[in-house]
């Protein structure tokens, strides 16, 4: 019932917004990095919070942690609607950000200070060092989610994924299988409906806007703290938590990283996410979707299967950040791969042709 109301409630949110939205002006329209056509209303993010909240409210139990967690989230949605109407200033974001965390520690009364077992190290405890690092992380994702969202879709379909791989792994490990991460996959369905146009909801498009990417991102770091650093039977390492947000996290490192090589704000917008990458190889905004799509669900499997056969610690972070590497060092390149595929493309498609 919690899941049907979800959709439900999401997908009449989203009808009643989208009026509303063009009324004032929540609209995003078209600029130099945003090549859509017409201005499309950016309530997404917002619908899918106010259903998440009701669904929560009604079926819920009402604890500490649960109030703490729907303040947070209605904190940073608003955050979001504002940056969304009036683009605010990186530090206003950023003291927000803050703050949400520090709340989000006293609420649920915990934080981060386990990182799994690794060799020479043995349990790495993090101890009062853990507050600040917890700050780190809780910011890390509410931006990565909102910088992974660059076309129809992919924010959309990151968190689809990790939500999926949190349930999974709750249900793997044998504990009670928490409703939380099943009510915002049921917001997301009708959400993905509009954004991608599918059949019937091609004239009402809108996009989740920074309030919906960073209440993902913010959803998705609390839930990962409460079944990463608890000692319930159904907690599962921190380092499979690297595993299910693989593509927005490595995405957000490089991209700052890069930045950062440059001498530019690591906050600065630009076009050269992955999304990008694969659209100036020659990619449409569909096939990108479903690749990167693809590469994140193979990821979050590995996270999985290296849990459920209990593979060391030290093993899956250290293959993780092979990975990471290869995957950095591709979109340092990725001029020269986009030329190379693109000739190689043509080449493909002239032989179809003769």
């Amino acid at each position: 019932m919690a899941i049907f109301f979800a959709f439900i409630a999401t997908y009449f949110s989203i009808l009643l917004a989208i009026p509303f939205a063009e009324k004032i002006g929540l609209v995003d329209t078209p600029c130099q990095r945003k090549r859509h056509v017409g201005a499309i209303p950016l309530i997404g993010g917002l619908a899918i919070f106010l259903a998440v909240l009701v669904s929560v409210l009604v079926f819920l139990p009402l604890d500490r942690s649960t109030l703490c967690y729907l303040f947070c989230a209605m904190a940073i949605v608003c955050l979001g609607v504002v940056d969304d109407y009036r683009q605010l200033g990186v530090k206003i974001r950023l003291a927000v950000q803050v703050a949400v965390a520090l709340l989000m520690m006293w609420g649920s009364e915990t934080y981060i200070h386990y990182l799994g077992d690794l060799p020479y190290l043995g349990r790495v405890e993090l101890g009062a060092f853990g507050i600040p690092f917890t700050v780190v992380a809780v910011i890390g994702a509410i931006n990565a989610y909102n910088m992974i969202d660059g076309i129809d879709g992919l924010a959309g379909s990151m968190s689809i994924v990790t939500f999926s791989s949190i349930a999974a792994l709750i249900l793997i490990n044998g504990g009670e299988l928490s409703i939380l991460p099943l009510i915002i996959i049921a917001t997301l369905v009708p959400y993905l409906a509009f954004n991608l146009g599918v059949k019937g909801h091609r004239s009402k498009k809108i996009f989740m806007g920074d309030a919906g990417s960073m209440f993902i991102g913010l959803s998705v770091v609390w839930l990962l703290m409460a079944f990463t650093q608890s000692n319930h039977s159904n907690a599962f390492s921190p380092v499979t938590a690297l595993w299910i947000i693989a593509v927005p996290l490595m995405d957000m490192v490089a991209i700052i990283i890069r930045r950062v090589r440059k001498g530019q704000s690591p906050f600065m917008a630009d076009r050269d996410h992955l999304h990008h990458i694969f659209m100036r190889i020659g990619f449409s905004p569909r096939k990108a979707l479903f690749t990167i799509t693809v590469f994140a669900v193979v990821l979050s499997i590995t996270g999985i299967v290296f849990e459920v056969l209990n593979v060391p610690n030290w093993f899956s972070l250290f293959t993780f950040l092979i990975i990471f590497c290869f995957y950095y060092y591709g979109v340092q390149h990725a001029w020269k791969l986009a030329r190379y595929l693109r000739v190689a493309l043509a080449k493909k498609e002239r032989k179809l042709r003769g």
